[in-house]
């Protein structure tokens, strides 16, 4: 009975680790540093460097296809790049995947279209400090991290709205 009842906490721990590393409630961190430059691995063709998005705000979400809240998400962003991505800002997704196929599938499942990219040896997590998925980072026409959000998020509501036009300074659409 007693083994029972520890198997039973390490269950119930467990899933509380979890919920806490995967959480669906965003939370938003201010940030002001120098974003460091890193190569870039297009997940459809080609490379390049994170740099290459200077000179206009960038929103880099860090996703994985295996991750729930960041599927849950991928609609709203996808509809936000729609509406934002190229003409006031733009809008990356870098997968985690290790397998570059899942990360394809899942996009091509999805209808995702905006510009995404493989990290495949985690070099751009550890920069971005993606330590719990999905992440969105709000980097400004300089390259400097101004906010970090944690947890799923909807895209589509005027919190994420209002959010992302304050933080880049932009008009409303």
């Amino acid at each position: 009975m007693i083994k029972m009842f520890r198997v039973f906490l390490m269950c119930i721990t467990g899933l509380g680790v979890l919920q806490n590393a995967y959480s669906a409630n965003a939370s938003v961190q201010v940030i002001d540093e120098q974003l460091a430059d890193a190569a870039l691995n297009d997940l459809a063709s080609g490379a390049g460097k994170l740099a290459q998005f200077r000179g206009k705000p960038l929103l880099i979400n860090v996703w994985a296809s295996w991750c729930g809240p960041c599927r849950e998400e991928m609609g709203s962003l996808e509809r936000l790049a729609k509406r934002y991505d190229g003409k006031q800002i733009n809008i990356i997704g870098i997968s985690t995947d290790d397998d570059r196929s899942a990360a394809l599938a899942y996009l091509k499942r999805a209808g995702i279209t905006f510009r995404n990219y493989i990290d495949r040896n985690l070099v751009l997590e550890k920069i971005l400090r993606a330590d719990r998925l999905p992440l969105t980072v709000l980097v400004d026409a300089d390259g400097r991290v101004i906010k970090r959000i944690y947890g799923s998020r909807n895209w589509d509501s005027p919190e994420a709205t209002n959010l992302i036009t304050q933080a880049f300074r932009l008009g409303a659409r």
